[in-house]
């Protein structure tokens, strides 16, 4: 199945209310985990394509000596998201910018960790992305990336529409069918990465609609 873009700035209210509605918690609380297990205990991390804040939030919960620097260029995601730092009580350890993850204002190697949760297939060519992620993390800097699987056809496409259930109402369906379409599959990643001349960086499928990308910080 051949990949369909999608937009790349979710940026109507309808769709970022819709988005940060959907229940991600499991595989977001899953995410964090890698991250953690990953990252070093003090950390500044970048969150490229942050949402609604919910990676952000889950991290600084877990880890209070990290600062977390969440970026989005969807100016009504990071509105919701604000609210739900406010709400969790963490605006003194997590800012929130809107910035393009493909030309990031940050000095070379001024983190120590680059997450990205769901931003991936956003991005028409993520390679200017992935490039940029390098540069502004620390030579040996943590890598946690997630993002969807492109099925290998439509009828797998349908299916996992359909597994989501009854939860979702039928815009927020549309919302995941359109994110698988314009997903990735792994040796398209794998080719992304070793251009981008990101090394030593496990890439595997996570889910049975997941892949992941990450990289232990060592120093």
């Amino acid at each position: 199945m051949q990949r369909v873009l999608e937009p790349e700035v979710m940026d109507t209210w309808e769709e970022s209310v819709a988005y940060d509605a959907m229940d991600f918690t499991a595989v977001n609380e899953a995410f964090a985990e890698r991250v953690i297990a990953l990252a070093p205990e003090s950390a500044l991390v970048l969150d490229a394509g942050t949402g609604t804040a919910r990676i952000p939030i889950l991290l600084c919960q877990q880890r209070p000596q990290w600062q977390v620097i969440g970026i989005d260029r969807s100016k009504t995601m990071l509105q919701i998201g604000a609210a739900n730092v406010k709400q969790a009580g963490l605006q003194a350890q997590i800012t929130l910018a809107d910035e393009d993850a493909k030309q990031l204002p940050y000095p070379n190697g001024y983190f120590d960790a680059v997450v990205s949760n769901s931003l991936v297939h956003h991005l028409p060519e993520p390679l200017p992305f992935l490039q940029e992620l390098k540069r502004v993390l620390k030579p040996r800097g943590a890598i946690v990336l997630r993002d969807l699987l492109r099925p290998i056809d439509i009828a797998t496409v349908d299916s996992l529409v359909s597994s989501i259930g009854d939860d979702y109402d039928a815009h927020q369906q549309q919302l995941f069918r359109d994110s698988l379409c314009a997903a990735f599959r792994l040796e398209e990643l794998r080719a992304l990465l070793d251009t981008a001349g990101l090394q030593d960086v496990l890439l595997y499928q996570s889910s049975d609609r997941h892949w992941t990308a990450e990289r232990s910080w060592t120093g």
